[in-house]
């Protein structure tokens, strides 16, 4: 056998299905093995894998073990002669693994390779390609020289920066989220290594392969798609604390004493300095708006208060210095909280919060007034003029920052985006009728037809017309139907067209989500018609408070109901299995349970169909029911359907 695929899955469903999807085309011509192992996950990835990918050998825990630990299970059941770990959050081309695999061939003192990663815009991934973190390799990336200098060949290390990402490479380190390894190398280095849990494996296995003699390289020809979709932001000091606990482990079992000390020391240190720069962006991010509102509002009263004493008592210095020192500030304090309890200082920003929190403030302030000594009364006019000051500089100074698209100062527009989905018109119908499903706001542009085959009115242009296509139309998005046009063709569009700033998104064969991601920062967009409603946990709280209630209240009952029940045992069985949460009174019509993919629920005694007795259901009917039922999710249905079909309770 040529190559084991082995892929860790934690919650991403959606992004594990598109990758299968995407490692099935990729198979055609390679003889391989698929692993899947799940490490608990609780968004229904094992129901996926067991209904729509048979032939994948899957390993389900049943406790987050850890990336390392889980890679491990499937190796050492694998029989490839090489292992590919690859993450879900990943599309590959449909000749990658061919090539990959012949560059292995053709150098027999490769232990390991990397390929060419782009994001979910067509940006190439500096981590594609990355060299050991030494001790000052470290402390450059930490410390953002390596981001300053990166064509440097001193401080532009951990990421090879100043290489040619277009050439092949010799390289260091690389990337866990495509490994290909050459068994034999793996048998003799050893396996990942289970101390640790998430983050740094990659580097010391890595490290391992350089110390047996082998090389790792960089190979650009072929180019995979990788979301990001990591369980930590990368911004974040929890996965700064996780990263560089790992670069401490690493370090201990790699380098020497007196190396591993300073190494440990310059960790440490960057911590701490993350953690100050994070803990003082959270500070100024909350304060700096406030301050600039405060500051712009006693400008005014200063400005406009010498004005009105001229013109209303024709004098300068009318009222003492101590109501600007001090009466001034206590109104701008006002004004602010106002302004914080009407919600204008959360994103995106709003005009209208602004406005009414002024007005507010105002209302606030006016009481206020009237209740102090009248000595400390200076001027409602003057307040009626600095709240107007305030209405205009505060909103013009937050429409100026919207207009130099600052990102504090973003309104909430809502403008629709602008979408266009790539695929021939039965896949792309349905693509399109996801979307809608999703209520997602959007506008739909048109359909891009792959070649002149496809022909309808509402197509656009072809694929090859696609830069022009996105310019004429203004898009904001393109969505590929996976089923239509291969990996390679939707890689390639994507670099073609990185440097423009349009979002991408692919729709996989047979599945209700639509994925993409929009930045580097980001874990990955996902479009998904809303199936879990039912699901969520309020919900199935809800559900079971509901059973638990008239269940008790038809026991109560019971010397009544029961005659008119058929099956008086059944009657009584039902009402206690659904107090033990055995059965619910609702659940899925049971004769197309099978034909949906459906959020798990327990068995029903009564199902949707019940609630019109008088209708009789084709089976296509019975499917969208549960699907409704699934979708929107309502206690008022569940009420509705056991009063409607109370008499057969006794099912």
């Amino acid at each position: 056998m040529d190559i084991s695929i082995v892929i860790v899955n934690y919650n991403v469903k959606h992004f594990l299905e598109q990758c299968l999807h995407s490692v099935e085309k990729a198979l055609q011509k390679v003889q391989g093995e698929v692993f899947v192992v799940d490490n608990n996950s609780v968004d229904g990835s094992a129901q996926l894998i067991t209904e729509k990918f048979p032939h994948v050998i899957f390993i389900q825990n049943t406790e987050n073990i850890g990336f390392s630990r889980a890679n491990n299970q499937a190796i050492r059941q694998a029989k490839g002669k090489y292992i590919l770990l690859l993450n879900p959050d990943t599309v590959v081309e449909e000749d990658t693994f061919e090539k990959v695999l012949s560059f292995m061939e053709a150098h027999p003192d490769a232990g390991g390779l990397g390929v060419k990663m782009i994001d979910g815009k067509g940006l190439f991934l500096p981590e594609s390609k990355r060299g050991l973190p030494t001790p000052w390799v470290a402390f450059y990336k930490m410390f953002g020289l390596s981001k300053l200098f990166p064509k440097s060949r001193k401080f532009g290390k951990y990421h090879l920066s100043y290489l040619n990402p277009d050439e092949v490479h010799e390289i260091d380190v690389l990337a866990g989220a495509f490994m290909l390894l050459r068994k034999s190398v793996l048998d003799k280095v050893g396996l990942l290594d289970e101390t640790f849990f998430m983050y740094g494996e990659d580097i010391d296995l890595s490290y391992r392969i350089q110390k047996g003699g082998y090389k790792n390289y960089y190979f650009p020809e072929t180019t995979i798609i990788h979301y990001k979709g990591e369980s930590t932001k990368k911004g974040s000091l929890n996965y700064v604390k996780v990263f560089y606990k790992a670069m401490i482990i690493f370090a201990h079992k790699h380098f020497s004493g007196s190396k591993a000390s300073v190494f440990a020391l310059l960790i440490h240190l960057a911590i701490y300095f993350r953690a100050l720069l994070s803990a003082s962006k959270r500070v100024l991010q909350k304060l700096y708006i406030p301050v600039i509102d405060a500051l712009l509002i006693f400008t005014g009263f200063w400005l406009i208060t010498p004005f009105w004493e001229q013109f209303r008592f024709h004098q300068s210095d009318y009222y003492p210095p101590e109501f600007i020192q001090f009466v001034v500030p206590v109104y701008c304090l006002f004004f602010l909280f106002g302004i914080r309890f009407s919600g204008a200082y959360k994103k995106p920003a709003s005009l209208y919060k602004v406005g009414r929190g002024i007005l507010w403030g105002l209302i606030a302030l006016l009481l206020a007034y009237s209740l102090v000594d009248e000595q400390y009364r200076f001027s409602r006019a003057l307040i009626l003029l600095g709240t107007a000051w305030a209405a205009i500089i505060l909103t013009g100074y937050r429409l100026l920052g919207h207009w130099l698209k600052l990102c504090d100062f973003a309104l909430n527009t809502q403008r629709a985006r602008k979408i266009a989905i790539v695929g021939h018109s039965k896949e792309a119908l349905r693509v399109h009728q996801i979307l809608e499903e999703t209520r997602i706001r959007s506008q739909m542009a048109g359909f891009i037809a792959i070649n002149s085959s496809d022909k309808g009115p509402n197509y656009i242009g072809e694929l090859s017309q696609l830069e022009e296509i996105i310019r004429i139309n203004r898009i904001d998005e393109i969505i590929f139907c996976a089923e239509n046009i291969s990996s390679a063709e939707i890689i390639k569009a994507m670099l073609d067209l990185s440097r423009l700033d349009i979002d991408y998104k692919i729709a996989p064969p047979e599945s209700a989500s639509i994925i993409g991601s929009n930045s580097i920062h980001t874990a990955g967009d996902l479009y998904v018609v809303n199936l879990n409603a039912i699901s969520k946990a309020a919900n199935k709280r809800k559900k079971r408070l509901f059973d638990i209630f008239t269940a008790l209240l038809i026991f109560c009952l019971s010397p009544i109901l029961i005659w008119f029940t058929t099956n008086k045992g059944n009657f009584i069985k039902n009402s206690c299995r659904v107090i033990a949460g055995k059965k619910s009174w609702i659940g899925y019509i049971p004769e197309v349970t099978t034909e949906n993919k459906l959020p798990a629920i327990k068995e029903g005694v009564l199902h949707p169909a019940d609630r019109f007795p008088e209708l009789k259901w084709d089976k296509e009917k019975l499917i969208q029911l549960n699907r409704s039922y699934a979708k929107d999710y309502n206690l008022l249905s569940d009420i509705e359907i056991l009063l409607k079909g109370w008499k057969h309770i006794d099912r």
